[in-house]
């Protein structure tokens, strides 16, 4: 077998370390909770807590609020969507991989991954874990697991990720080994371990009324669109959790979590936007926690029509944005600049790019260049995700001192992601946390089905195929800056900044990792959280 990086030796398990993703997050099922007083002070540093009790101490139920899907919600893991979904899913179910705070797969029911020479093969070994009702976890539930969500009569998350895998062509070598053999070589195929939704379920699991997993929590009882309660596996592979028990509630509206964490109903709160951060943060009633780079703020640009199909007026338009003022007018300063790439932090991100700053002599160049004064054009917004409306108000702003009249067209925020993928020239985007080459060969390739930007070049999607089919890590990691180079010299996405993703806990709630955007493998990951 060759030597790649990501390899992990089979039989050599690693334990598990320390966008928004989904595009919609909303709930109909508010809590009316009266607003009350948590004791305790807030202490910052890389988990909710206070000095002094750093040691787990079991026991105890954590109730925690997410907005949620309504009456029709699903335990069914492959159908998750919503951030309460994943969070549910990770509380009962296990994937083969999941997301470093890096974006690095980390293996979690794999011990261990191993292509052959040409990165068109790869045997995953699994670590000894059992279900819920006792079964072993086989290769022969991973199989069965991947081919359903790849069924073309189904609609699943993950099944996007999953096309790279010759499903027949795969097979079980043994028990605790499977051997996935691919339709083209894929240096970054354990990405696919890791993908959104890629949960191992049992052999001939399709209803999930009561769903038997093998993650760190059993089902206790479900109530669509109001809350699940779970009970600690103290037979988890990876170590029972602290908690006796946990408890999902649905609070569809910001408000209505933010007071049932204040009085007490709730220890915590998912998605808090940043005004009420700002309000109640060091003030000792409630702990605020900001999960940085978890999500990616920007516009795109369409690169295959007027005015965006000349390359100057694309680079204008990135030197008009003054990224200070709209990461602390649109996030209310929760976040940190971009610099027209995504994937700040992660792995594989060229960060030795200079940062474009702000330079409205060299835009109003640019534009006389490509004879595009006096520009107008129309910049399609909806309030469908923090900040899109008030981004593309600063920018109109910024924009006029160009001399470039930017008219903003405020659409369906329940239409508007599949909207902007045909229609218009530039529009508000948002992303949340996936590896660097997830966002390539989805939102940048020829063939991509979410190229919001269309961007189509062939010698890019070569290169994106030269990388995949290169052993060397180094070689590879040199390769991502050339074709991050390229984007930022000529792509057609202006990335503004990168917002932090706010959660909030009562003060006695110890454990909750801080150093994991959003949909990583320690984001909502309650098997490591304890009530002091």
């Amino acid at each position: 077998m060759s030597r790649i990086h990501p390899r992990i030796p089979l039989g050599a398990a690693r334990a598990g370390t320390s966008r928004r993703a989904f595009l919609t997050a909303g709930g109909v099922a508010a809590l009316t909770l009266a607003v009350g007083c948590a004791g305790g002070t807030a202490e910052p540093g890389p988990h909710a807590g206070t000095p002094g009790e750093a040691t787990p101490r079991r026991g105890g139920r954590l109730r925690a609020a997410f907005p949620g899907g309504g009456a029709n919600e699903t335990l069914d893991p492959h159908l998750a969507n919503l951030f309460v979904d994943v969070a549910r899913a990770k509380a009962l179910f296990d994937k083969l991989a999941d997301y470093g705070a890096d974006l690095a797969p980390v293996p979690r029911l794999a011990a261990g991954w191993e292509p052959n020479a040409t990165l068109d093969s790869w045997r995953v070994q699994l670590r000894p874990a059992t279900f819920h009702d006792g079964r072993p976890v086989t290769a022969e539930d991973v199989l069965y697991s991947f081919r359903r969500i790849a069924d073309p009569a189904r609609a699943f998350r993950a099944k996007a990720a999953l096309e790279s895998i010759d499903q027949a062509a795969s097979r079980v070598i043994d028990p605790a080994t499977v051997e996935f053999r691919l339709k083209l070589p894929y240096a970054e195929f354990p990405n696919v371990l890791a993908a959104f939704g890629a949960y191992i379920v049992p052999t001939g699991a399709d209803s999930f009324e009561r769903p038997v997993g093998s993650g760190p929590f059993v089902f206790g009882s479900f109530k669509p669109g109001s809350s699940l309660l779970l009970r600690r596996n103290d037979g988890y592979w990876d170590g029972g959790p602290h908690l006796d028990e946990l408890e999902f509630v649905i609070a569809g509206e910001e408000s209505a979590r933010t007071n049932a964490l204040l009085g007490g109903q709730v220890e915590y709160a998912h998605e808090l936007n940043p005004a009420t951060a700002r309000v109640h943060e060091g003030r000792g009633r409630i702990t605020v926690l900001r999960l940085r780079n978890s999500a990616m703020q920007g516009f795109v640009m369409k690169t295959d029509r007027p005015p965006f199909d000349d390359r100057r007026v694309r680079q204008a338009f990135c030197l008009i944005a003054d990224r200070r003022e709209l990461v602390d007018g649109a996030l209310s300063g929760a976040g940190e600049v971009g610099n027209d790439l995504f994937g700040k932090g992660y792995r594989y991100y060229a960060a030795s790019l200079p940062q474009r700053t702000q330079d409205l002599a060299r835009a109003r160049a640019l534009l006389r260049e490509a004879g595009a004064e006096g520009l107008t054009v129309t910049l399609d917004t909806a309030p469908a995700a923090t900040g899109f409306v008030e981004a593309a108000g600063i920018f109109k702003e910024q924009a006029a001192k160009a001399g470039v009249t930017v008219q903003v067209r405020i659409g369906n925020k329940d239409t508007y992601w599949k909207d902007i993928l045909t229609s218009g020239t530039l529009a508000s985007y948002r992303s949340g946390a996936m590896p660097i080459e997830s966002h390539v060969s989805q939102r940048l390739l020829t063939g991509s089905t979410t190229n919001a930007t269309h961007w189509r070049d062939r010698d890019f999607d070569e290169l994106y195929r030269q990388i995949q089919s290169t052993p060397d890590e180094a070689l590879r990691t040199a390769l991502y800056e050339r074709m991050q180079r390229r984007l930022h010299d000529e792509g057609g996405f202006l990335i503004w900044g990168f917002a932090d993703w706010i959660v909030a806990t009562a003060n006695r709630v110890r454990g909750v990792a801080t150093n994991a955007p959003a949909n990583t493998l320690d984001w909502a990951r309650f098997d490591k959280v304890w009530l002091g």
